[in-house]
């Protein structure tokens, strides 16, 4: 770590090393490399001049990138593409004068771009099928564990913890199929020259219109993709990327959600995330024992949320068939986005495998709230008899409002208008009874399957 310099907190504190080496300088860089051999490759299989010698120079290369001799280059041509073909050249002599023939920058900006986030995309549905995993399994296991459930978080009815988290699940079960589905459909821009025509590999081949398309598909088929962009500018279409961005906001958004819901349960002490024997809480309390890691997960969330602008706002901003004003923008935030979720994701797996439930916290809350929440079954069974539902309600709220929780239910019983005795009552305040279908829909719901 260099400490006279800035570095992202994301690569410093936060995200994966795996993650960070799918966008570090080095992985991309030789991802070009691998994207010119590919063109050479393919433009030899279809008949131009091109020696196997060379192709061996090309491949004994893709590697060892001289990083200071790129800076060199590029300090005197303010083009990093060029800078990287003369570096790469000069390991390379004999294949120097075929390496980008025919391209554009952005055969490989752009291709390594989207080979890039294909690999951050799979890693992070890896993971948050891990996470759906883990989340599933603790639903289960506290299926039919009854607990308060909240509405304005005011006591409302009772729910199981094991229904809660499949709050969470549903939502992080849907970002599972969006990464899938543009993981699955992940474009290509292949060769396509300067304004997207594939003029120059139309010359190439002196107007042989069969092995330009050729060409194309054997390049993305060597990059290992078969989803291949018919239309495109110079360079793909930057609606991708805000398409892939509004992907990566939605895990954003499903975490926020849960982890705002566990730091709200931290203050009930029902649950608490993993605290570490040596762990402080606090420099000036030292028995403060905080929610961090669910605050952690907030706070980038609300960062990767905002991203999702930058990729709609370059969409909307792209001049005809190109213009450069998005390149600065999209190299500070497609890698940041997805630092930013392999963030988010190691975080709520580490909550989820050592997330503690306080079973006496829990049952305590409940207990308290009893007598409120058994009323709108009283009020059902009073109905049940012949009672007037909108005056009972009036009634029950007018009691509500009077007496204390534990003289609450006498009264309801010594009112002849709800026609109840006092066992009919307390036969309503049946836990079990209170939680309604929520441990059955547990069961039914983790049947449906993960993702």
């Amino acid at each position: 770590m260099s400490i006279n310099t800035y570095q992202s907190p994301l690569s410093e504190r936060y995200a994966s090393p795996e993650m960070g080496r799918i966008f570090s300088a080095q992985h991309k860089y030789s991802t070009w490399r691998r994207l010119w051999l590919a063109l050479a490759q393919a433009e030899k299989e279809l008949g131009l001049p091109i020696t196997n010698e060379q192709l061996a120079e090309l491949s004994a290369h893709l590697d060892d990138i001289d990083f200071d001799k790129v800076a060199q280059y590029e300090k005197v041509m303010q083009h990093d593409v060029m800078a990287h073909i003369h570096a790469y050249g000069a390991l390379c002599p004999k294949a120097r004068p075929i390496i980008h023939w025919g391209a554009t920058s952005c055969y490989v900006t752009d291709n390594a771009d989207l080979i890039q986030m294909r690999e951050g995309l799979a890693l992070l549905l890896d993971k948050l099928k891990r996470l759906n995993k883990i989340i599933g399994q603790f639903a289960s296991k506290h299926a039919r564990l009854a607990c308060l459930a909240y509405t304005h978080f005011q006591p409302a009815q009772l729910t199981t913890l094991g229904k809660r988290a499949c709050l969470w699940l549903q939502d992080f079960r849907e970002d599972a199929k969006e990464l899938q589905l543009r993981l699955d459909n992940m474009p290509f821009l292949g060769v396509k020259g300067a304004t997207g025509t594939q003029a120059s590999f139309l010359a190439l081949f002196h107007g042989e219109q069969d092995k330009v398309s050729q060409l194309d598909y054997l390049v993305a088929e060597k990059m290992g993709f078969s989803h291949l962009l018919t239309i495109t500018g110079q360079t793909y279409p930057r609606k991708w990327d805000s398409i892939l961005l509004n992907a990566l906001a939605g895990i954003g958004v499903s975490a926020s959600k849960c982890a705002t819901d566990l730091r709200l349960l931290a203050h009930l002490k029902e649950v608490l995330e993993p605290f570490g024997t040596q762990q402080v809480g606090s420099s000036a309390m030292p028995y403060k024992r905080n929610p961090i890691l669910a605050e952690r997960v907030c706070g980038l969330s609300r960062f990767i949320i905002s991203l999702a602008q930058n990729g709609a706002y370059t969409a909307a901003t792209q001049w005809l068939e190109r213009t450069l004003d998005d390149s600065v923008n999209r190299r500070l935030t497609l890698p940041e986005a997805f630092l930013t979720c392999d963030a988010i994701l190691d975080l709520l797996i580490k909550i989820f495998d050592g997330l503690a439930v306080n079973e006496k916290a829990i049952a305590a809350h409940v207990e308290e709230e009893l007598p409120l929440i058994s009323l709108e079954n009283i009020l059902m069974a009073a109905v049940e008899k012949g009672g007037d539902r909108q005056s009972l309600h009036e009634s029950l709220r007018q009691y509500s409002l009077k007496h204390e929780k534990q003289n609450l239910l006498d009264a309801v019983a010594q009112d002849p208008a709800f026609n109840l005795k006092a066992d009919e009552i307390g036969q309503l305040l049946s836990v079990d009874k209170l939680v309604g279908r929520a441990p059955e829909q547990v069961e039914e719901f983790l049947k449906e399957g993960l993702i």
